[in-house]
């Protein structure tokens, strides 16, 4: 499954990148928690791993896991560190606070005994006990110098350190070895209510204490580790690393000996998975139907297959084309015959394909990643609120959701939060901020921003009329007394008009100017500041909440010649969409998209790019109006959450700093709550404060989250506890083959 990640700052980051979504990937009877009781259920859709305990795994064997290339860099911290540097860093790195099945951080016992916050008051305090068998590779024991090294390198305060992310660690005052250097006193200068993210992962003071070694060093190998595996090679030109078990690893044995990650593109994963040199792929539903198809394949009997080549052929059409070949037509008989050879060999190409094939289980469930519909309201329509909200009424989520999840047999539940996914602690549904699909409200909003019926089209009209006027004035065949007859007709008709503007604008100025909400919620519902959109969140343009003033007419649905427009000018949007093969399903909730928007008169042109364009040149640059990609879950939303949403500033010359908030579109309310929330060190309160943040994300329509990702693995049958994981990371130590055959794997007889 391709990627596209966003380029990372200096400023706060987002722990990971941004996905270009496609409509496949990586991801579980059903189990998940409850939210607020006002809220609706919140439900996790669980891993697929076929889960085995570790005494029915086989010792030994090689795994092969395809990857979309080759890290650029093993260093976590760095800018163009992706999904491929994670993966491989989780089996290698120290990970104090993995996430699990749920979304939530959790202790990790290999490496600590106890991690907490000692002390409030005067300051935060947490006090971290390590796990006094943890080593390096080398044999030295994990503790406190690596700590402050890691601190050093990230706290911003030098700038030798080439580091892309830092939160967190610019608000460390100091940190101490508490009795010995398995005890690790880490001060902070201001409450910090996600210190579980910081030191994840841990790298040795070997790489963080000096810029040579983290800028460069750690790029291309790791010499020092401290997980179930070490790194034995990393090879750009085979396209492969390989990891080895860590002979000092303490914790339970790593149950395969090796683990290689193999460069394979996404389009390419079909035949890597029949030629059988990799055993586990995030896949696409294409890839995902062959796997299907393959599992009910009966080739060989004589008869034609059910699908596949050769599928449509019916016994007259069989029969006709043995005649052909054994006819006395020698030159009909030739192609003929040539054509059934090509038949044959398709055919039986089609039948090792199944074959191979059918040694693959398809797990599946929703990754732990939204995809949004992005309305940048830097400038043009969209920067008045009431044309995003207008634009965010008119979808249908569910009917969009339903395209990419249910032919996967997946949950098409839409999510209702920018800031956590269903089964999250923090997930409340906060989408009623700002309504649900109603194409007539949304007509409303654009009536009251001034976009109407017939707008579009009254400049073309005149400049009709004054050239057809020229063409009159200009021609012989027109005499004076007719001129002059339709001249004063046309000013009866004009007067006229002026006449009805000028009634109506007094008659709209006489009527009631109050306002009202759209939606089921009204302000003050709720408890305060939650449901409540206050002033504060204004945008230019407009007034806080999806509202009309009252008595606003809604349009009735434009058509094709009538569309919306203001003073001449249409209403058009700028769509951009990524081009790739692997982003069909992306294109076709785009087309979905189109239509809505048609239906209300709202036109859109649509630019489909380079996959490898499609952020740097178009999303970071601000260049589209509407566009589609994702956001990754995250344990810690007051960190993660803020750059994406941050109110953009202006910079010195003129340009905004937006961090990641690629929409341009915020609030200094949203920013305010995102600071508190990251501050308040009781769990409980910080989600408040989260969910009210969340509220008015809503509200100013800037993002509109459309579906969680699928997420879909191609596994080798024989492979236990690993496919699609869901929020949880993988236990690399548990991973392998069940039963005798582990070894005869389909990528390991191919090596």
């Amino acid at each position: 499954m391709a990627h596209v990640g966003v380029p990372r700052g200096t400023a706060r980051k987002r722990r990971s990148v941004a996905l270009l979504a496609t409509g496949v990937l990586t991801i579980p009877v059903l189990a998940g928690c409850t939210s607020d009781s006002d809220g609706p259920t919140s439900v996790a859709v669980p891993q697929d791993i076929a889960p085995a305990s570790r005494d029915q795994v086989t010792e030994g064997s090689t795994l092969t896991w395809a990857i979309d290339a080759v890290p650029a860099t093993l260093n976590a911290f760095q800018a163009d560190a992706d999904t491929s540097t994670a993966r491989i860093t989780g089996a290698l790195l120290p990970t104090l606070f993995p996430m699990d099945a749920r979304g939530e951080p959790r202790l990790n016992p290999d490496y600590l005994e106890s991690a907490k916050v000692i002390e409030q008051e005067p300051k935060q305090v947490v006090l971290y006990k390590l796990n006094q068998q943890a080593v390096w590779s080398d044999g030295r024991e994990i503790g406190a110098p690596d700590f402050v090294a890691q601190w050093r390198a990230l706290s911003g305060k030098d700038s030798a350190f080439w580091t892309a992310r830092n939160a967190g660690y610019e608000r460390i005052e100091k940190i101490e070895r508490g009795k010995d250097d398995l005890q690790v006193r880490v001060t902070f200068s201001k409450p910090y209510a996600d210190w579980r993210s910081l030191f994840s992962p841990l790298y040795p003071k070997e790489i963080t204490g000096s810029p040579g070694t983290f800028n460069d060093g750690a790029r291309v190998t790791l010499k020092n580790t401290a997980g179930p595996f070490r790194l034995r090679s990393v090879s750009k030109g085979e396209g492969t690393v390989v990891l080895d078990r860590n002979p000092r690893w303490w914790g339970d044995e790593a149950k395969l000996e090796s683990l290689v990650f193999r460069a394979v593109e996404p389009g390419k994963r079909t035949d890597a998975l029949t030629e059988g040199t990799v055993d586990v792929a995030d896949i696409d539903a294409a890839t995902a139907n062959s796997i299907a198809l393959a599992a009910r394949y009966r080739g060989g009997s004589g008869a034609p297959p059910a699908h596949g080549p050769g599928a449509d052929t019916t016994p007259a059409s069989a029969l006709r084309s043995w005649a052909l070949a054994h006819g006395s037509d020698e030159e009909a008989a030739e192609t003929a015959q040539a054509a059934r050879e090509k038949s044959r060999e398709a055919v039986a190409a089609y039948a090792a394909e199944q074959k191979s094939l059918r040694g693959f289980a398809v797990r599946k469930s929703l990754e732990p990643a939204y995809t949004q519909l992005a309305l940048n309201g830097e400038s043009g329509p969209l920067s008045d609120d009431r044309v995003r909200r207008a634009v965010a009424r008119t979808l249908d989520r569910q009917a969009l959701a339903d395209t990419v999840l249910k032919p996967l047999g997946l949950p098409a539940k839409p999510p209702g939060s920018h800031l956590a996914l269903a089964g999250q602690p923090a997930y409340k549904d906060g989408s009623g901020a700002l309504g649900e699909q109603d194409t007539k409200e949304a007509q409303a909003l654009l009536a009251d921003a001034g976009w109407t019926p017939g707008g579009a089209v009254r400049r073309t009209e005149d400049t009709e009329a004054g050239s057809e006027a020229e063409k009159k004035a200009g021609s012989e065949a027109e005499d004076k007394a007719g001129t002059e007859e339709k001249a004063g007709k046309a000013d009866e008709e004009k007067t006229g008009k002026a006449a009805e503007d000028k009634e109506d604008k007094e008659d709209k100025a006489s009527r009631d100017e109050g306002t009202y909400v759209v939606g089921d919620e009204k302000p003050g519902d709720g408890p305060a500041g939650e449901a409540e959109v206050t002033a504060q969140d204004k945008q230019p343009g407009g007034a806080a909440g999806a509202y009309a003033p009252a008595g606003t007419a809604a349009p009735a649905p434009a058509s094709v010649k009538d569309r919306l427009g203001k003073g001449g000018k249409p209403l058009s949007l700028r769509f951009v969409l990524p081009s790739g093969p692997g982003s069909q399903s992306l294109r076709t909730v785009g087309e979905k998209i189109v239509e809505m928007l048609d239906a209300v008169g709202i036109s859109t042109q649509v630019t489909e790019v380079d996959d490898d364009s499609y952020f740097k040149d178009h999303i970071a640059s601000g260049d589209y109006d509407l566009a589609l990609y994702s956001w990754p879950a995250t344990a810690y939303p007051a960190t993660d959450g803020r750059p994406i949403f941050a109110k953009p500033e202006p910079a010195t010359d003129g340009s905004l700093l937006v961090e990641q908030n690629y929409t341009r579109v915020g609030s200094d309310h949203i920013d305010q709550l995102f600071d508190r929330a990251v501050a308040e060190l009781d769990a409980n309160a910080s989600r408040d404060l989260l969910k009210q943040a969340d509220a008015r994300i809503w509200a100013a329509a800037g993002s509109i989250p459309l579906y969680q990702r699928p997420q879909l693995v191609a596994v080798d049958k024989k492979l236990a506890n690993i496919g699609a994981f869901g929020f949880a990371a993988p236990r690399y130590e548990d991973i392998g083959f069940t039963g005798r055959e582990a070894a005869g794997s389909p990528a390991n007889r191919k090596k």
